[in-house]
């Protein structure tokens, strides 16, 4: 018989974004597999305190720490400030993102710079001060199945999940053998804010399978890279096969 999938119990996680959508679900997640976690928040603290509360039920411990990522020194202090607060972090989980519409030829340099930060930079800053605990442990980025091709409605979103990409492979490989970084990229799985589920309905077509996802699929693509201790640099498409249409990057 194979040997089971390692245990996450006793475990303690920080999940950025974690106070409400697919942060929120992972966090949850995480907690009913037995894990401590940390709900880093931005704006929205009234529901990270009702995440945390739902974490606190399945019998474990819950923090929340809300921090500006678009600021680089709040998002530096956001991993020293949960250590303190939870003790060691075995897991990180940089799930917070901001998803803006604009074009290439009209976003700012300043619209560029809030992307490549928040959505590239701040998870950099937070794995970097994760690998320098010293200890063994995983962390999960999370990508957009369109970074194999062109968002053209969100180029700046788009190039800042490239760099994230390109970050994930290069964490792989600077933060071995002690740390895993991999990273899972949705495609159809929830609307984006404004949008109804009809609309998501209507793209459908746009993915092989011809169906929308569920946030239980991407949660448990996150909760297999967690657990799976021999698997580093790598992308998880939970995307109904979209990012094979593709090939814009070769």
């Amino acid at each position: 018989m194979p040997d089971p999938l390692p245990s996450l119990r006793g475990k303690t996680a920080l999940v950025t974004g974690a106070a409400k959508r697919i942060g929120a679900a992972i966090a949850t997640a995480l907690a009913d597999e037995g894990a401590s976690i940390v709900v880093h928040c931005g704006t929205s603290r009234e529901e990270a305190d009702a995440t945390a509360a739902e974490i606190r039920k399945r019998g474990v411990e819950s923090w929340v720490l809300p921090a500006d990522l678009s600021r680089p020194a709040e998002a530096e202090a956001l991993f020293p400030q949960a250590k303190a607060a939870a003790g060691p972090i075995d897991f990180l989980v940089n799930s917070a993102a901001i998803f803006p519409a604009s074009r290439l030829t009209n976003f700012t340099v300043e619209h560029l710079a809030t992307n490549v930060q928040i959505n590239a930079l701040a998870p950099l800053q937070l794995a970097r001060a994760f690998a320098a605990q010293g200890r063994p442990g995983a962390v999960v980025n999370f990508l957009d199945t369109r970074f194999v091709d062109y968002d053209a409605e969100h180029a700046a979103y788009h190039l800042s999940k490239r760099m994230l990409f390109t970050l994930t492979r290069m964490m792989a490989i600077e933060f071995a053998p002690a740390v895993r970084v991999n990273a899972v990229a949705p495609g159809l799985i929830l609307p984006p804010p404004g949008k109804d589920q009809a609309y998501f309905e209507g793209l459908a077509h746009t993915n092989p399978l011809h169906r929308v996802g569920s946030v239980q699929n991407v949660v448990d693509a996150v909760l297999f890279l967690l657990r799976s201790d021999f698997i580093t640099g790598q992308v998880i498409f939970v995307d109904g096969g979209r990012h094979m249409r593709s090939a814009v990057y070769g």
